[in-house]
C-alpha cells in the first residue's frame, strides 16, 4: 500500500495524523511547513527555533492561518520539543552537527523517529546514530527532498533492477576558484548584490558552503556511507557534464571517463572550466549511471531511448530537480507508517576533512562550514583516519595551535578541541576508534 493509502487507513481508524516536532525553521523547515496545511496525514504540534518571533513570521509567510499558528507550540527549547508526548517524529533541521547529534539522541531516548535534515551530523557520526536508533526501536532517516536521499533512492532502484551502479551523485555550480570563496565574496559568484541577498533572506554562510564545495562533499559522504559507494580519495572532481553526457563522463577513467573506478560518488558541474554554461546541465538534479550486465540489456537501453556512452554499455537515469522541504513528508510518513528510512548511514567509508582556504596561523579560530578559514574536501574514511585529519564538523570554534598553509588539510594535532560539545566529540571518537580497528589501522592514544 502506498503512503497515501496508509494515511487514509490511519485516519479512518481514528489514529489521527502523524505528529511532528520541527527543530530549526530555516529555509528547509519553511518549505516543509508550507506543505503542512495541504497534508491531512501530518500535523506539526511543536516547533523549536532560536528565534520564535521569526518562526511566526515564517508561518504567516508560507500561508498558515492564524488559528493553526496559535494551536502550534513555538519554543526556543529543542529538548522540550523532542521529548514531548504529542510528537511522533522529530525533524532535525538545524544544520549544526553538534546540536543535531544531541537532539537525535534525545529523541531516540524518548522513543521518537528522527528525520535528519542535518546531513552534517550524519557525516560526523551518522553510523552510530543509526545504530542507537535501531537499538531504541525507532527510525533514523535521511530527508527525502534533499539530494542525498533522492540519490540513495536512485541507487536502490538500480540495484533492485539488477544493474551495477557505476556512479551516483548530483549537479552543482562549480569552478576551482570557488574553493577560496568566503561569505564576503559569495554573492559576486552568484551574480547578485548583498542587498538583494539580504532582502531574500539568503544566509551568506549557507550559500557559501554550497559554492565552495563543502556542502557537495558532505552530501556525497552521506551517500557513500548510506550506499557503500566509494569516495574519491583526493576529493570530488566536479567534471562538467550535461544530462546527455552523464554515461560518457561518469565511467572509469581507463575507458575515457572521469572516475577512479566503478561504484563511485561524484558531483557534476553546470559550468565548463572557462565559465561557459553546460548544455542541459543538472545543477538542481540527481543522477545514477549504470552498466548493462549483458549485450541484451545494452540493446534494450537503445530500444527504449536511453542515451548511452559510445560503447552502448553505460546509461543514466536522473531527476532534474529537487524540492527539499516540500518533499519531506515522504520521509516522515515512511518512518511513522512503514518503519523505514528514506536512506540511512550504514557504515563509515567516506569523510569530509577541513582544508585551509588561506595560510592560517596559530591562535586563529576556525569558523567551519561556509566560513572564511576552511572548506570541506571529500575523501575516504581510511585516508582521513590515516592522516588524522580534522573533520569539517569539528572545525568550528576551535583554535589553531600550529600553522597550516593554504590548500593543506588541517589535522587533529593542529587544533585545540577544548572541552566544549563533549557529546558530539565523544561519539565521533568512538566511531573513529571502531573504524580504525575494522580497517586494521594503528590505534590513537587517548
Amino acid at each position: 500500500m502506498g503512503l497515501t493509502g496508509l494515511i487514509a487507513r490511519r485516519l479512518e481508524q481514528g489514529d489521527g495524523p502523524v505528529r511532528v516536532g520541527l527543530v530549526g525553521a530555516g529555509k528547509f523547515g519553511a518549505m516543509f511547513l508550507a506543505q503542512v496545511p495541504t497534508s491531512p496525514g501530518i500535523a506539526v504540534t511543536a516547533i523549536a527555533d532560536l528565534d520564535p518571533a521569526r518562526v511566526r513570521r515564517t508561518l504567516e509567510g508560507v500561508g498558515w492561518r492564524p488559528d493553526r499558528i496559535e494551536a502550534t507550540r513555538i519554543l526556543d527549547d529543542a529538548d522540550t520539543v523532542v521529548s514531548a508526548d504529542d510528537v511522533d517524529v522529530v525533524v532535525e533541521a538545524t544544520g549544526d552537527p553538534w546540536a543535531g547529534i544531541h537532539h537525535a539522541r534525545a529523541a531516540y531516548a524518548a522513543g521518537k523517529h528522527v528525520v535528519m535534515v542535518n546531513v552534517e551530523a550524519d557525516v560526523l557520526a551518522g553510523p552510530l546514530l543509526a545504530r542507537e536508533a535501531q537499538a531504541a526501536g525507532v527510525v533514523h532517516s535521511m530527508a527525502y527532498g534533499d539530494q542525498p536521499a533522492l540519490i540513495c533512492e536512485l541507487v536502490d532502484w538500480a540495484r533492485a533492477c539488477g544493474f551495477e551502479v557505476t556512479a551516483a551523485g548530483k549537479g552543482t555550480k562549480y569552478l576551482p576558484a570557488y574553493h577560496d570563496s568566503t561569505p564576503e565574496t559569495v554573492w559576486d559568484h552568484y551574480g547578485i548584490s548583498g542587498e538583494q541577498a539580504a532582502a531574500g533572506g539568503m544566509n551568506p554562510r549557507m550559500f557559501n558552503s554550497f559554492l565552495d564545495g563543502t556542502k557537495s562533499a558532505i552530501e556525497m559522504a552521506a551517500v557513500a556511507n548510506a550506499t557503500g559507494l566509494a569516495a574519491p580519495v583526493h576529493g570530488l572532481g566536479f567534471p562538467p557534464s550535461g544530462a546527455d553526457d552523464l554515461p560518457r563522463t561518469l565511467r572509469p577513467r581507463a575507458m575515457g571517463g572521469h572516475l577512479d573506478g566503478r561504484g563511485m560518488v561524484e558531483v557534476v558541474s553546470s559550468l565548463e572550466r572557462d565559465g561557459r554554461p553546460v548544455f542541459r546541465d543538472l545543477r538542481w538534479g540527481v543522477y545514477v549511471t549504470v552498466e548493462a550486465p549483458t549485450n541484451y540489456a545494452g540493446a534494450c537501453f537503445r530500444q527504449y531511448g536511453l542515451v548511452t556512452d559510445p560503447s552502448g554499455r553505460f546509461a543514466a537515469m536522473y531527476k532534474p530537480y529537487h524540492l527539499i522541504g516540500m518533499e519531506l513528508n515522504v520521509s516522515i510518513l515512511s518512518a511513522a507508517l512503514r518503519g523505514e528510512p528514506t536512506g540511512a548511514p550504514r557504515g563509515f567509508s567516506a569523510d569530509v576533512v577541513a582544508v585551509a582556504k588561506r595560510d592560517l596561523s596559530p591562535g586563529e579560530v576556525l569558523d567551519g562550514e561556509g566560513g572564511f578559514t576552511v572548506w570541506g574536501r571529500l575523501t575516504t574514511a581510511r585516508r582521513s583516519l590515516s592522516d588524522r585529519a580534522l573533520p569539517i564538523g569539528l572545525a568550528h570554534g576551535v583554535r589553531l595551535t600550529e600553522p597550516v598553509r593554504r590548500g593543506e588539510v588541517v589535522r587533529i594535532g593542529d587544533v585545540d578541541l577544548g572541552t566544549a560539545h563533549t557529546e558530539a566529540l565523544a561519539l565521533r571518537r568512538r566511531l573513529e576508534d571502531e573504524s580504525r580497528a575494522a580497517l586494521g589501522l594503528e590505534a590513537v592514544p587517548a
